[in-house]
């Protein structure tokens, strides 16, 4: 990656408060063109909890210094009760967050070196509430760039996917728990700090608990989902993600929603930055929001209006035991795009058949799928660019029932999403169904291209979830995730359906038996075929930003990814290991680092025994000063309930200050 040559000069506010209207301040962080104050600019605002003084430090001087050399004010906030701001924090998005959102954009217009033009700009958090904020249609806002984000906060987010609980859910939780449990620095804040320490340890919560008291998509999801009305969005919208992302769909859905000018680009990356993150080919993301801001907010005509609608990476040839991607661009001018057309597929004797071949007389077929389905699916939201991913599909499919197409004598391109149909029984009232599509190469390596999961309670809608009649068979139809797939000529399709997707999603309350009934059963792909010049497309360059301020590399990361079947106890566990490099930043004399380690177990193919127990260590140190809190959280089940225990834990120096311990119990809603 190269670092930008300054087209202006750049000073930093390292600090500066923003005063809400109940009194509260709110920390920010400045990069501003040298001449602002005689040359007012367009300001761009990130607002996440992700502390700017340490954890993005780094990541925020090279986004926000190239766009202060670019001409625009780069502001960094943290959200009230993160950081170096007042307050606590109490869960996501709540409209304290989104108020004192509105209060910043005025803030920021009203200042000097602003000529009261403000983008909103942020991945994942900084995503959903740069997208919540222009619902509220503020006046100073001009334009959105939203990464990695979601649009509907129960059927497409980290929480619940198809009405089934992800696992990520305890995993985000943990981490949002190890975040509140941070200190301000002493250096900001004063001899303050220890007592908005002990306020945040004492009051931001236990989050989990909250998210699973809604087992269901009710008022407290519909809150900022953004999709409740899409037409209170006006102002210009660049949406982003990556294909390794959980927040890919979105994307595909702002392009079919909205109808003020919008831009949607999907590449092949996890939850990263465009310019940072892999495993595909990274872009010159920065310089791409640039020319998006220029136009939206100083008026410069950009020619991003003649952009394509639609631009994603056309994915080929993957290898499910290597991190990297081939592949190539395509764009649509409009999504949806009168290029898809549905190609059908029927499920007979575990092949997957063209439509309009003779299947001759349907079958019925069974699976109870064992639990370690689901081992080796990698994590719903990618992180870590290599050891998250799905591995070979053939690890999962002995535990499924799979269908393959015959050897393909053409290349097919797939883009957008596909749907299955089943028509399925169950012989237990509270069941789920995950059905994948892998490619399979002449040498039977299979690699996952999309999935979808369906709580099968949820078959008409997630508001109003009904059990179901065990042996009655229901039509219902699965929709997996937006994919963009060159299936190539010699090879293979494969469909798979299990029961249960460990440690993925949350299985069902006890083992379950499915039954397919083929004759109801249809696969439908969506294949591009279009007459688009896909190599004409412009490049989108190589990465760029600003310097990167001077750091101290103290220990590297390290990442593990471990399935580990214990034959002498029977017990099988997935153990995650994700540790980010502890650093210094030698301006401030500041160190600081991130431990992680993740457990998904079972015994014995036992439902009761399912486990999920996340630990988070964090640390700061400056001289004689040094803090450490250690968050622990441990998921469990019965077949009516969720059972949460919880420990927080904070040190100064050696000593312990603070302690505290949760015991909750949820009744299962059907999931």
């Amino acid at each position: 990656m190269s670092t930008a040559d300054s087209d202006q000069p750049v000073r930093v506010i390292e600090n500066t408060w923003i005063t809400m209207a109940d009194g509260c301040r709110l920390a920010a962080r400045i990069w501003l063109p040298e001449d602002a104050e005689e040359h007012p600019v367009p300001a761009v605002l990130e607002y996440i909890p992700y502390r700017k003084r340490d954890h993005k430090a780094l990541r925020d001087a090279e986004i926000h210094g190239f766009f202060a050399a670019q001409g625009f004010a780069g502001v960094r906030v943290d959200i009230r009760g993160s950081g170096d701001s007042e307050g606590i924090l109490r869960d996501e998005y709540l409209q304290q967050e989104l108020d004192d959102g509105l209060e910043i954009l005025r803030w920021i217009a009203a200042q000097p070196w602003c000529s009261g033009k403000v983008g909103l700009f942020g991945l994942s958090w900084g995503g959903f509430n740069g997208l919540q904020l222009a619902a509220l249609q503020p006046p100073e806002l001009g334009a959105v760039i939203s990464v990695c984000s979601s649009d509907d906060r129960y059927a497409d987010d980290v929480h619940y996917m198809g009405g089934c609980l992800l696992t990520d859910n305890l995993s985000w939780a943990s981490t949002m728990f190890g975040f509140n449990s941070c200190p301000p620095d002493p250096l900001v804040v004063g001899e303050r700090w220890r007592d908005m320490w002990l306020e945040r340890l004492e009051g931001s919560g236990l989050w989990i608990h909250n998210w699973l008291q809604h087992q269901r998509r009710d008022d407290f999801w519909r809150h900022a989902s953004v999709c409740e009305d899409y037409d209170a969005i006006q102002v210009p919208v660049m949406a982003v993600s990556g294909w390794a992302d959980g927040y890919s769909n979105t994307v595909f859905r702002l392009m079919r929603h909205l109808k003020g000018p919008r831009r949607g680009l999907v590449g092949p990356w996890g939850h990263k930055y465009p310019h940072m993150g892999g495993p595909g080919p990274t872009i010159d993301f920065l310089g791409e929001c640039v020319r998006w801001w220029d136009h939206w907010l100083k008026g410069i005509d950009r020619q991003v209006e003649q952009d394509p609608m639609l631009r994603v990476w056309m994915h080929d040839r993957r290898n499910p035991l290597l991190p990297e991607t081939t592949g190539g661009w395509v764009a649509e001018p409009h999504w949806p795009s009168p290029a898809i057309r549905s190609r059908e597929y029927h499920l007979h004797n575990g092949r997957l058949v063209p439509a309009e071949d003779d299947m001759g007389e349907s079958d019925t077929v069974t699976i109870q799928s064992p639990l370690s389905v689901g081992l080796f699916a990698g994590k719903w939201c990618s992180y870590a660019e290599i050891t998250d991913l799905p591995s070979d599909q053939r690890l999962e499919d002995g535990g499924a029932l799979v269908f393959d197409t015959q050897p393909l004598e053409e290349d097919i391109q797939m883009l957008g999403a596909a749907e299955m149909d089943l028509e399925i029984s169950a012989d237990k009232p509270v069941a789920m169904v995950a059905v994948r599509i892998s490619e399979l190469a002449p040498d039977d390596r299979a690699t996952r291209v999309t999935f979808g999961i369906l709580n099968l309670t949820h078959r008409e809608n997630h508001e109003n979830p009904t059990e179901l009649e065990p042996g009655r068979p229901y039509p219902v139809t699965v929709r997996l995730n937006e994919v963009a797939q060159r299936f190539r000529a010699g090879h293979r399709i494969r469909v798979a359906v299990s029961s249960s997707y460990w440690p993925l999603a949350w299985p069902a309350p006890e083992p379950v038996r499915l039954t397919l009934h083929t004759g109801g059963c249809r696969l439908r792909l969506p294949e591009r075929r279009s007459d688009t010049d896909d190599a004409a497309l412009p490049s989108l360059g190589q990465p760029r930003q600003a310097p990167t301020p001077p750091n101290t590399l103290l220990a590297p990361a390290h990442r593990e990814w471990n399935v580990i079947h214990n034959l002498a106890t029977n017990q099988v566990a997935l153990d995650v290991v994700n540790n980010d490099p502890r650093l210094r930043l030698d301006d401030i004399d500041l160190s600081f680092g991130r431990q992680v380690h993740e457990r998904y177990s079972y015994s014995n193919e036992r439902y009761d025994t399912l486990r999920g127990e996340v630990t988070h260590e964090r640390h700061f140190g400056r001289g004689d000063w040094e803090v450490r809190t250690v968050t622990r959280t441990v998921l469990t089940s019965t077949r009516t309930r969720f059972i949460i225990r919880a420990t927080l834990d904070a040190y100064e120096g050696d000593v312990r200050v603070f302690s505290k311990t949760w015991d909750e119990t949820v009744p299962r809603d059907l999931v």
